[in-house]
Order: structure tokens, then sequence, then C-alpha cells
């Protein structure tokens, strides 16, 4: 693996003329995750699973978006999105600088759900222009979250700073969970959830949306490795093709 961030341009040429042509990029978010999780919490688990991809596949590791669409967490202090447009351009800008260093097969590890559209419409603008790029959203996460929930989801699929992603950052940056603070919110959802933009701060109070009493680090190694081992999975097919 070559971090980029820590490299030179003769790094990146010598990495790139051995046959390196592999990119990965975590974009994360800086968004609120209730009173026990940091801001940054997408950004750790998206970066933790970029440098897993990079380290397993031997790409090189560009330093990642700590800020991403996060229109429905606006309302509550300190979280700071970016618009559609501005996640979109910054994945054009990157993935084409990229390229044009020799490093023309980029995978983007995305760790916010605001941020899919934005991604998929940049990877569908390059593709038109030639380029190759991957979006990764938590692959096997879904069936992982399954096998070592004790809690409820607070909605089917939902997984924001309740037992799942708790148990993630407790794996990754421990130090930055607050378990004393950590409480369970069931809010009522409108009817309509899903089918319609809702800002999350007029249903729930705190940004909690589960129960994160259940979490632990161990859960989160296990939920690591099946999403490492399918993003792996993924990035091979999209190399080898």
């Amino acid at each position: 693996m070559l971090e980029l961030a820590g490299a030179s341009s003769a790094d990146v040429r010598e990495h790139v003329a051995a046959g390196g042509r592999l990119a990965v990029l975590a974009v994360g978010a800086l968004e609120a995750h209730g009173p026990h999780l940091p801001l940054s919490t997408d950004t750790i688990v998206a970066e933790r699973i970029a440098r897993a991809v990079a380290e397993r596949c031997d790409g090189a590791l560009l330093p990642a978006i700590a800020y991403g669409e996060t229109w429905a967490t606006s309302g509550y202090p300190g979280t700071i999105s970016l618009s559609p447009e501005t996640v979109r351009a910054l994945a054009l800008d990157i993935v084409r600088g990229a390229a044009a260093s020799g490093l023309d097969r980029v995978v983007i590890v995305n760790g916010d759900f605001g941020n899919r559209l934005p991604l998929a419409a940049a990877a569908r603008d390059l593709a038109a222009e030639g380029l190759r790029v991957l979006v990764l959203d938590h692959p096997g996460l879904a069936d992982a979250a399954d096998a070592v929930r004790e809690s409820a989801p607070a909605a089917p699929g939902m997984n924001h700073a309740e037992e799942i992603e708790t148990s993630m950052v407790l794996a990754s940056a421990p130090e930055l969970v607050r378990m004393e603070r950590a409480e369970p919110e069931y809010p009522a959802f409108p009817v309509d959830f899903g089918l319609r933009p809702v800002r999350l701060h007029e249903i729930g109070a705190s940004a909690v949306f589960g129960d994160p009493r259940p979490a632990t680090a161990e859960k989160g190694e296990r939920l690591f490795a099946a999403v490492i081992d399918a993003a792996v999975a993924q990035v091979e097919r999209f190399v080898a093709g």
C-alpha cells in the first residue's frame, strides 16, 4: 500500500511504474451521532475500510474527505453539510487528478447515506469520460448487522448512532466514544418516511435512532471483517475487469 498523505511525487511515480493503478478514497461526513459518538463517526468507519482495502489490494490510499451531504441531520449542532453538487464535484476532481497520475482505477468507500446519489452521479459522469470508478456502500453490512444485533433497529436498515454504528467506532476509536452518555431513542417516524426528504431533528431529539447500549468493540470487529471481506471481493473483480 502507498499512503499518499505521506508519499512523495517520486513514490507515486515508482508505485505506478511497478503496476499500481488502484486508488482508494474514503468519503465520510461531519454530522451528529448522538451525545456519545463523535461527529466524525462516518469518516472514522469509512477510513478504516478504505485503509484495509488499500492494504489488501496494494492500492494507493488517498486522504479522506471528512465532510459529506448531510442535509438530513443538519438541524443538529455540529453537523456541517456539503451540497450534493459539491460532493459530486469533489469526486470528479479527485478521480481526474488521480487518473492523471496513473491511478486510473478508483474505489470510493462511502460512509454516509447522503453521499450515495452525488457519488453515483460522479461515477456515471466519469464513466462517460472513460474513467473507471467503483463506489462501495458498506457491502455485507446488512447481513453482518443482523448476525450481531441484540437491539431492535429504529427503522428497517437504519444504523445511525445505535448498536451497530457504535460498535464500529468502539472497534476503531474507543477513546472518542462516551458510553456513559449512551441512551436509546426510538422516535415515531412519519408514515411516509423514506418516500420524501425528512430532517431528522424533527423526528428525534438526540440524533440516536435505536439503542447504542449493547454495542461492543468485539461486535464492531466482526462487522468490519464482514464489510472488508465483501469490499475486497468487489474491488478484486473491479480491478480484474
